[in-house]
């Protein structure tokens, strides 16, 4: 239930073997995106349970879920980005319907990150789903 440009990510991830360049990878995805502006990072759209500052800026246009987020971690950040990537563009009746465990779980990330990046992860998932359950 990805979107296409997840698959994207997915496929990039194939070819990349070694953990560190697919760390880089996400890393790379986080630096390319556009910082969310500081009248944004406010304690609404602070989320909680992450070990570092992040904030997610969700936005629904015409059943369009968008979100545009922020990290103070680099690698948070990267993470932001894919699940940008995941999410991004779909109706909002679909955005409830995404497991994004398993999305996340094809890239392998599930395994690789620490308990407080997966709690943080695991975080940033439930406030998407709850912007999308209105």
């Amino acid at each position: 239930m990805a979107t296409e440009s997840f698959e994207e990510i997915v496929e990039d991830f194939e070819f990349l073997e070694d953990w560190e360049d697919r760390y880089r990878y996400v890393i790379e995805q986080g630096k390319a995106m556009e910082p969310l502006p500081d009248a944004l990072k406010v304690p609404a759209t602070k989320v909680d349970g992450c070990a570092s500052q992040v904030w997610l800026h969700p936005q629904v246009e015409d059943g369009v879920f968008r979100f545009d987020g922020d990290s103070d971690a680099m690698i948070v950040k990267g993470l932001i980005a894919v699940l940008r990537r995941l999410y991004n563009g779909l109706p909002l009746a679909e955005v409830m319907a995404v497991d994004a465990r398993a999305e996340m779980g094809r890239l392998g990330l599930n395994d690789h990150l620490s308990a407080q990046r997966s709690n943080g992860l695991r975080a940033m998932i439930e406030r998407i789903q709850l912007v999308a359950a209105g």
